[in-house]
C-alpha cells in the first residue's frame, strides 16, 4: 500500500469547484472504492484542493483524472499522485476504526529556497524519534511538498486528547516560531501564537 497525495487548484473558480465535487461526493468515493484508493479525502484551503488516499495499484492517478473531470474547466492538476514529496513521515499505529481518530490537515507555502531546509529540520526529528513505534496522538501522519506548497495529514488519536501543559505549549511556540523563517502558513494552526487570521480547513469528501 502507498500512501499518495495531490493537489488540484481552482484559481478564480473556488467556490465552482467546492459546489461540484460536493454534489458529486457520493460519486467520486464509489470511483475511489472501484479503484481502490482507501481513506480517500479531500481539503480545501483557499483555492487548493488537497487530495489523500492509500492505494496498492496507483489507482489515485486514475482518480486525479476523475476528480479533473468532475471540477471542470478553471481547475488544474497543480501536483499530480506521486510527483510530491515525502518531507516527514510519522505513521506509529495506524486506527482503521477512524471513529478513534480526528484530522489534522494543514497547508503552508515555503519561503524560496528553504525546500531542503524544511526537510532538514523534520529529518533530525525522524532520527531523534529512532525505530521506536509510539501509540500516539499522532497516527498515519505524513507531509508532502509540492509547487511551493507543504501540506500535512494527520489522524491524531483521540484517546490521547488533553489540555497541553505549559512545558508543551512552550515547546510549540519555539518550533513553530522557528519554522515561520522559513514558511508562511495558509491554514490557522498557528494562529494562537503569530495573532495572525487564517481559514480553518475544510473537508469537502
Amino acid at each position: 500500500m502507498e500512501r499518495r497525495a495531490f493537489i488540484i487548484q481552482a484559481a478564480g473558480c473556488r467556490d465552482a469547484v467546492k459546489q461540484v465535487l460536493t454534489e458529486k461526493c457520493e460519486d467520486i468515493q464509489n470511483a475511489a472504492k472501484a479503484l481502490k484508493v482507501g481513506n480517500f479525502s479531500v481539503w480545501n484551503i483557499e483555492d487548493l484542493f488537497l487530495c489523500y488516499g492509500e492505494d496498492e495499484e496507483n489507482g489515485a492517478s486514475a482518480l486525479a483524472e476523475n476528480l479533473m473531470e468532475a471540477a471542470g474547466e478553471g481547475a488544474a492538476l497543480l501536483c499530480a499522485p506521486g510527483t510530491m514529496r515525502l518531507m516527514y513521515h510519522d505513521i506509529g499505529i495506524v486506527r482503521e476504526d477512524k471513529s478513534l481518530i480526528r484530522h489534522r490537515v494543514f497547508s503552508t507555502k515555503l519561503k524560496l529556497g528553504c525546500e531542503e531546509e524544511y526537510k532538514r529540520r523534520h529529518d533530525r526529528l525522524i532520527e531523534a524519534r529512532g525505530d521506536a513505534v509510539s501509540e500516539g496522538p499522532d497516527s498515519n501522519f505524513t507531509i508532502w511538498y509540492g509547487a511551493g506548497y507543504i501540506f500535512g495529514y494527520c489522524e491524531k488519536v483521540k484517546s490521547f486528547d488533553h489540555e497541553p501543559t505549559e512545558a508543551e505549549k512552550a515547546a510549540d511556540i519555539a518550533w513553530e516560531t522557528r519554522q515561520l523563517e522559513i514558511m508562511d502558513w495558509l491554514t490557522d494552526d498557528v494562529d494562537w501564537i503569530t495573532g495572525q487570521r487564517h481559514e480553518h480547513i475544510q473537508r469537502i469528501i
